[in-house]
């Protein structure tokens, strides 16, 4: 049985998650983003609560968004989460 490597394009859909320290952060990149990169409709916010915690101060939140054509540069995304004190992870 060969291996066929898998190869990505640009235009591959692609979902970023832009991981901020807190919710008001996390709704500021929202906004943001539409605003930095033209999107037609504003990311989900999600609370990710850190595993085994319950405090809500150990919560990350998430900033997630769609990039159907795979358009969005991750260098811009990145630098706009690191702002915030923040990172970007793709899904």
């Amino acid at each position: 049985m060969s291996s066929t490597p898998i190869s990505f394009q640009a235009s591959d859909p692609v979902r970023h998650l832009l991981v901020l320290p807190d919710r008001d952060a996390a709704e500021e990149v929202a906004v943001e983003t539409v605003q930095r990169f033209g999107l037609t409709e504003e990311p989900q916010v999600v609370r990710d609560a850190l595993a085994g915690e319950d405090d809500a101060e150990d919560a990350q939140w998430i900033v997630v968004v769609d990039d159907p054509r795979g358009a969005l540069d991750p260098a811009a995304l990145r630098a706009l989460a690191e702002e915030y004190e923040g990172w970007l992870e793709a899904e």
